[in-house]
């Protein structure tokens, strides 16, 4: 069997403004009135998610919380709803970060699925806490669509640091 042929080129480090405009487009797609569309991916979790496994250095907990809060004043839902959830989210993907980032892109998506499975979890047992009805199993379509967008997500996101550097020739790396 043949190895297949991995690049061995070094990703620049990610600059914080690139991670903070993502995010903010994540949360901006979310705020998109699209109804009770079932399958469309939970954007700000799976930036999030993204972006936790990473960088989990300076992505984490607090930011979960802060776009968790954002998106519940945004979307009208049970204040710290998506709070807990992203919370959540960012524990677990920072926790599994090192073991995640040894696989390819699309067997992360295996590991991540499970992570936003139990934030979607979280957000829906607040809401039957609070006295809404059951939804469908359809609910957790997203959570599925989301790890589908997984692998292009990371080409896109990691496209930047890709950029071309100065080659020197002094220098073996």
């Amino acid at each position: 069997m043949q190895p297949t042929h991995r690049s061995s080129r070094i990703l620049l480090p990610v600059k914080l403004w690139f991670v903070v405009l993502s995010l903010f487009v994540a949360l901006g797609l979310e705020y998109i009135p699209t109804g009770r569309l079932p399958g469309l991916p939970g954007w700000v979790a799976l930036v999030l998610a993204f972006w936790c496994v990473r960088e989990p250095l300076r992505i984490g907990m607090g930011t979960g919380f802060v776009l968790g809060l954002l998106v519940d004043v945004g979307l009208g839902a049970a204040m710290g709803q998506h709070a807990l959830a992203y919370v959540v989210l960012a524990y677990s993907a920072n926790r599994l970060a090192r073991r995640v980032l040894w696989f390819p892109p699309w067997q992360q998506a295996v590991h991540v699925l499970p992570l936003l499975l139990l934030s979607q979890a979280l957000m829906m047992g607040v809401r039957l806490l609070a006295g809404a009805e059951f939804p469908g199993w359809s609910y957790f379509l997203s959570s599925f669509s989301a790890a589908v967008l997984w692998t292009p997500l990371s080409f896109l996101l990691l496209l930047p640091q890709y950029q071309p550097v100065e080659r020197d020739d002094n220098r073996p790396i």
